[in-house]
């Protein structure tokens, strides 16, 4: 009886969610309400944990519940340790949910809310969860191995070079772009500015309380770190209002962009425990009640998208950045559906902690889900706008003009009314001087929260609180990933200097923390600098630039999975991996091709390069087109890279299928775990 009941619960989740996927797919003409949108996803992540994670589980990877997992073999207290299943998917969430699920289905919005939604589900499904799941269960099954060591072992030692290299320049690309879209969330914003210097204090504080004031007391440091978090929104609002602080923490895009970078090395060079490890802890329940609080507002307002299913700017005229659905709606959105930086995470500190093989379903495909659903209430807030408003805050000046009413006349010629008086007046309700060329997408994904939240917590007076709420969220995401990246790509770094200099190898010599911090700061720096100088706001050439190299990261991730499963024996199940596999190949080489190649100045890289020394002379032309062939230039040499891995990933897989080619499978020799037996005597006594 239980067995049919449990046929036609999920039956019927299934009929729902084809019914909400059928609907979203096929709506035209009004406006569809954003409840149509959860139940697809809710239904759609339901039926894939439920079904695909335990085919996975089971029939490819065989999950042994009484193997050993490294955290309790080499368990050390410090990097391995065995550690509750929740706070190890709490941990692994909120190191994987960065700037990418919050940024790219806003920007992507340009398109109409159906591409990025439907690429988000089917995504995140089919392979940003199945990439992080058999990820995760590979490292844990080699004692906690990293990516790029993994590949080495695997593919060959030319994988893993290339591997290692592709990794230190995707996280310098990955670290220079979300700092950008800090520096564009918070110019000009006072409230933004002061609330978010006012976190870094906080951390200290919290730090120095929890190692030397009252050790071990996480209840009492936890309440006064999210104390002191509302005081400083509130401080902000005063900070705002009043002429002589207003103008004290004003700044423009290349002020930010050097604090932004001083706070890099801060956070890379100084003890983890200061700065890093308290504001990740702050940042984290940030992250866990604002996400919770946002879907709430969303199924309590059921709101209306007012975005159409499809825009105009399909044809790749977009405004927020240029380019057709295909490739770019797919390397725009990223996180959220497929991010190659998960990886990193999936074979970093995570399966150091996982203490049974049985929680990487959870861990990984599970807290992969999660961040898919923050995708899809990102693709909400952008969508519940009016569209006039939405394109007013992501185009960059450059391609509307600089002047309010110039501005306006140009969105509305598009189709999408607006008028410089509403936006004055949205800008004055959030607490902002202007919404203009806020480019970036954090400025527009908090005026849609905003927009929830006062809508159905709060009511429109408190608007502007809301507004800066979802900017010191959002910076919060990305300064987690920005301090934690920058940290990680420091020890890679270090690791590497090590064969050269054993003195530069110790991580806890401090010449080298500060040469290599600087150093890597310095590179991501180049980026952001290059961003911040951009006329076009920077966004709309450093964000296909980063989802290229993310997807490209994603590509390596997959590529090590397949060599793992066909050396398995399990090679007529490999399709799992190599189908994500295949399709991110063909996204990610079109796009890169379109990027250095295309005629379109807006989209190619070389193309913009021309444009710009076939016109006018300025200060900056130079720059300009040295920054654009730069790009050319990265982007071609990581495709050549991933290109060798792929080469000698198929060579692998040939060989092997052939019969001509050993497949040893290089995991650590099975040892039963004692964590059974323990909790067995213990229910007994």
């Amino acid at each position: 009886m239980s067995k049919l009941l449990g046929i036609l619960g999920w039956g019927a989740v299934a009929v729902v969610g084809a019914l909400a996927v059928g609907a979203i797919a096929v709506h035209r003409g009004e406006p569809i309400n954003a409840l149509w949108l959860v139940v697809a996803a809710t239904c759609c992540y339901a039926l894939g944990y439920r079904f695909y994670s335990k085919f996975i589980a089971v029939k490819i990877l065989a999950l042994d519940g009484l193997r050993a997992t490294p955290a309790e073999r080499l368990e050390n207290g410090r990097d391995f340790l065995v550690t509750n299943k929740w706070v190890v998917f709490g941990h692994h969430f909120a190191a994987i949910a960065g700037p990418g699920p919050l940024v790219g289905p806003v920007l992507a919005a340009q398109f109409g809310y159906l591409p990025g939604t439907m690429w988000v589900l089917a995504g995140a499904v089919f392979a940003g969860c199945v990439q992080d799941f058999v990820i995760l269960l590979f490292s844990v099954r080699r004692d906690g191995k990293s990516l790029t060591e993994m590949a080495k072992d695997e593919i060959g030692r030319v994988g893993g070079f290339v591997a290692y290299v592709a990794v230190i320049a995707i996280l310098i690309i990955l670290l220079g772009v979300a700092a950008l879209i800090v520096v564009n969330a918070l110019k000009s914003s006072p409230w933004g500015t002061f609330t978010i210097a006012m976190t870094m204090p906080i951390a200290v504080l919290m730090g120095v309380y929890l190692r030397r004031i009252r050790p071990g007391k996480v209840l009492e440091v936890s309440g006064l770190g999210f104390v002191l978090v509302l005081a400083a929104i509130w401080g902000g609002q005063y900070v705002s209002q009043s002429p002589g602080l207003a103008r004290v923490f004003t700044f423009s895009a290349p002020t930010l962009a050097i604090l932004i970078m001083v706070y890099g090395f801060a956070a890379s060079a100084l003890p983890v425990w200061l700065l890093l490890a308290p504001r990740d802890y702050l940042s984290t329940f940030v992250k866990l009640g604002t996400i919770a609080l946002l879907a709430v507002g969303i199924v309590v307002l059921h709101p209306t998208l007012h975005m159409p299913a499809l825009t105009r700017f399909v044809d790749g005229t977009g405004p927020v950045f240029a380019g057709k659905i295909f490739p770019f709606a797919f390397i725009t959105i990223a996180c959220g559906a497929i991010s190659g930086f998960h990886a990193l995470i999936s074979s970093g500190t995570t399966p150091k902690l996982v203490a049974r093989e049985t929680e990487t379903r959870m861990v990984g495909y599970g807290a992969m889900m999660c961040e898919s659903a923050v995708a899809v209430m990102a693709i909400i807030a952008a969508c519940v706008m009016q569209p006039g408003v939405y394109f007013a805050i992501n185009s960059p000046a450059g391609v509307v003009g600089q002047a309010p009413a110039a501005a306006a006349a140009t969105i509305s010629s598009w189709g999408f009314p607006v008028t410089a008086a509403d936006m004055q007046a949205l800008a004055h309700a959030v607490g902002e001087q202007t919404l203009y060329n806020r480019t970036g997408g954090a400025p527009a994904f908090a005026v849609g929260m905003a927009h929830i939240f006062s809508h159905s917590l709060g009511g429109d007076t408190l608007m502007a609180l809301w507004y800066h709420f979802a900017i010191m969220f959002e910076a919060l995401f990305i300064l987690t990933i920005l301090d934690a990246g920058t940290r990680v790509a420091r020890f890679m770094v270090q690791d590497a200097l090590g064969h050269v200099c054993k003195p530069l190898g110790q991580t806890s010599w401090y010449p080298s923390i500060l040469g290599t911090s600087a150093l890597i700061v310095g590179a991501w720096g180049y980026f952001l600098w290059q961003g911040v100088k951009d006329p076009l706001g920077g966004i709309n050439s450093l964000w296909p630039l980063f989802g290229i190299s993310n997807q490209l990261l994603a590509t390596v991730a997959l590529c090590v999975a397949t060599t793992i499963i066909i050396k398995m024996h399990r090679a007529k199940y490999a399709a799992v991996t190599l189908v994500p596999l295949a399709w991110l190949v063909a996204v990610t080489f079109t796009a890169s091709w379109h990027k250095m190649f295309d005629p379109e100045p807006r989209v190619g890289f070389l193309a913009a390069a021309r444009a710009l020394a076939a016109g006018p002379a300025t200060g900056a032309t130079g720059r300009l087109i040295f920054n654009n062939r730069l790009d050319a230039v990265v982007t071609g040499l990581l495709v050549v890279m991933v290109t060798l891995v792929l080469v000698e990933s198929g060579r692998q897989w040939w060989g092997i299928l052939r019969g001509t080619r050993e497949a040893p499978v290089k995991e650590a020799p099975f040892v039963r775990t004692r964590l059974v037996e323990e909790l067995v005597v213990e229910e007994r006594g």
